[in-house]
């Protein structure tokens, strides 16, 4: 489960983040590409843009699932 207190500085503030635990699978980013990238210099996802329709909310509640470190946490009901 991800860690609020260890979520990266870089996260879009809202809602879902990405913690710490992150090990750069890139796995988020190919599913939500519009909301997720990766740091290319620390080498970590991030949230780049939180989710506002209901496509990109599935695609993030996808992504929440498919993380295989749990990095990726939600604050909220999206």
């Amino acid at each position: 489960m991800a860690d609020k207190s260890q979520k990266w500085k870089e996260n879009t503030a809202g809602d879902l983040f990405v913690d710490q635990s992150c090990i750069a699978c890139d796995a988020c980013v190919l599913t939500a590409p519009h909301n997720f990238a990766m740091h290319e210099e620390d080498g970590h996802a991030y949230v780049s843009k939180q989710p506002s329709t209901p496509d990109e909310i599935a695609l993030c509640k996808e992504a929440i699932e498919g993380c295989p470190v749990e990095a990726i946490g939600n604050d909220g009901n999206s």
